[in-house]
Order: structure tokens, then sequence, then C-alpha cells
């Protein structure tokens, strides 16, 4: 079985927490390189999730995945760093003093990006195609059919889309692999608890190929000229990252997922009704199992607020729920996730261990 040359997966994806001390500009390090985007959420309060990234820049502000709010320049990121990143002076949402904070982090191509023309519209794609994630830039036309360039030289496993600027707030839009046997057909909302809808607005009913995305023209990816976006893009690597599906069993033992990796970050979410939420759990903010200490891309909501009834193990070869909740393992219920962590063995021919 072949895997991926990533040796250290902390090299491109790691995750850090630290507690604010109310003092800013602040250099966080320890992420174990330099971090492209960064997603930052205060685990003690109802603030918003922050994310930035090296794209967009240090003077283009903040996103919020829990709101479909345009870019908020009153918050930015003074510098990414090669061993995290510096926030700038305003950023206090996510340094309060002694507060708890959580730090996503995923490496690109170290770089503002370079243009990329593989689409009949040009983008900005700074791009690791070792980790499979590039960071994407562009204009939208107004017209169904457009296709974007996104660098990774692989077909997309999941894409994030949010309108940056222009016009009216929009949701965020996510395309993945394994929603329903069309994904192409299929949209999700990062900042809502929505099931999958059928609507060719987004993706145009056409799947992504190794160079090109192809775009409706619906208002979150494609509304007008006027209007610019970003878009994360992700592409599976054997032993590094896994897109998958499952279906849940109703049970306090709940489903086991495997993923062929350790995972130090899973994100779940359900997809055949309404009303259940996207979930995030760490191996920073839970160290062993059982892993409780649950977050919600599409909400503000605390840590304590949110309770421990998301119970996983994560498990050298994939995670098991432990509960029978239905946002993460309902009776039936159809399920994608998005994981990350270290191969079972690697090609260094170390074995990762159970927890």
């Amino acid at each position: 079985m072949a895997y991926t040359t990533i040796n250290k997966s902390t090299d491109y994806f790691n995750t850090v927490t630290f507690t604010g001390n109310g003092s800013l500009p602040r250099a966080i390090t320890g992420v174990g390189h330099q971090p492209d985007w960064v997603w930052l959420k205060d685990r003690d309060t109802a603030y918003n999730h922050q994310l930035y990234d090296i794209v967009r820049g240090t003077s283009a502000g903040v996103l919020y995945s829990n709101s479909n709010s345009l870019e908020d320049s009153t918050y930015q990121m003074a510098s990414f760093n090669s061993d995290g990143y510096t926030m700038g002076s305003n950023m206090g949402a996510v340094n309060d003093n002694n507060k708890k904070i959580v730090s996503w982090n995923w490496r690109a191509g170290n770089s503002a990006g370079s243009t990329n023309n593989d689409g009949n519209v040009a983008t900005t794609v700074s791009v690791n195609t070792t980790a499979g994630f590039s960071i994407v830039t562009y204009t939208g036309t107004g017209n169904a059919g457009a296709t974007i360039g996104h660098g990774l030289g692989a077909v997309p496993n999941m894409i994030i889309v949010k309108k940056r600027a222009g016009g009216s707030a929009r949701d965020w839009a996510v395309y993945h692999s394994a929603n329903t046997s069309s994904p192409e057909t299929e949209i999700l909302y990062l900042n809502n608890n929505d099931g999958t809808a059928d609507s060719s607005a987004y993706w145009y009913d056409t799947a992504p190929t190794s160079s090109v995305i192809t775009l409706g023209a619906g208002n979150e990816v494609n509304e007008s000229n006027t209007h610019t976006y970003v878009a994360y893009c992700f592409a599976e690597k054997k032993g590094y990252s896994k897109f998958g599906s499952y279906t849940g069993n109703g049970n306090a033992d709940g489903t086991f997922v495997y993923t062929g990796l350790k995972p130090s970050f899973v994100l779940v979410k359900r997809t055949d009704t309404n009303g259940y939420e996207w979930s995030i759990w760490d191996n920073k903010r839970d160290p062993f199992n059982l892993a409780d200490t649950t977050l919600r891309p599409n909400s503000s909501a605390t840590e304590s607020t949110i309770g421990s009834s998301y119970q996983i193990d994560m498990l050298s070869q994939g995670f098991k729920f432990r509960t029978n909740n239905g946002d993460v393992n309902a009776s039936g219920g159809t399920y994608i996730y998005m994981a990350f962590g270290q191969s079972i063995v690697g090609s260094n021919n170390i074995s990762a261990t159970a927890r």
C-alpha cells in the first residue's frame, strides 16, 4: 500500500492551543510550519470563529465560519511566520485574558500565491501539492459554467468557498466528494445546520477535475464580476488526509469509521436532513480518549455550552463514536467527514500508536 511522502503531518497541519493574555500584537509559535490558513476560536466565550489566510493577506481582514458576513477588515492578522503567526492589535476576541483559545493551522504554498490560468477565469493560488491543499482567490463573472484553476494537480475532495466582498453577504458553500453519489449536484453550507440540497447554481452539476472547478451562477460562488471570493481546496493524501462518509448506528457503542490514519483533527456533518450541527474534535484539546470537547464551525457556542455529549475515540486507524447523538451518530443518518492525521505506517516505516 503506497502512502504519501509526508513523514511528519505537523509539517502541514497542526492544532495549537494557548491561553489569552489580553496583550496585542501577540506572536503565537509552536505550529511547526508557516501556517497559510489560520482558523481561531475562543473556547470559553461565544465569539465568532476567526479565519485568516495568506492569499487574502494581512490587510484583508477576517472571515467568520459561523456567519455569512463579508470580509471584516476591523480584525487583521499582522503576519504569517515560519513557526506560527502574529495577531494584529484588534484581535482581542481570540486573545482575551485567561481565555482558552484553539488555532487550527494549514500550510499551503507559504506565499501570497501566483496567477493560475487553468480555467477561463484567472485565479491567484497558493498551493501545497504534497499536502493536497490550496487557497484560491478569484473575481466572479455571474456566468454559469465559469471555471477556476485550483492548482492541486489532483481532483479536490472538498471545496469551501466564501464570498469576500461586493453586494450582499452570502453563505459559505461546501462541496464534498462523498456527499451523495452525485456530489457535484449538491450543496452544503458551513455556517448553518442545513442538510444537503440539490442545486446546479454552485458546481454547475459538473464534477471538479485535477485542474479546475466549474461554477454555476450562484450567489455564494459566482454572483457578479464586481464580487470577490476565496476557496479552500483539499485533495486526499493517503495516510495524511481522508474525506469520506458513514452511516450512523444510533448506539452509544457507535459507528467506527476507518480512515487509514490516526486522526488529529475530525470534522463531521450530517447531510440527509436539516437541523444538525457541524462538529470538530482535535488531539490538542482532547489528547486522550474519550474525546468530547467539541466546537461547531456554524456556531459561536463555547465548548461548555455544547457539553460533553459528542464523545469520540480517535484511534490508530480511524475514529469511533461513543454516543448516539443525532449530530454525529443517528440510526441510519448519513454523514460526511474530513480528517487529518498520520498514517498507520508512513514512508518512514514508523507505526502510529493508538491513544
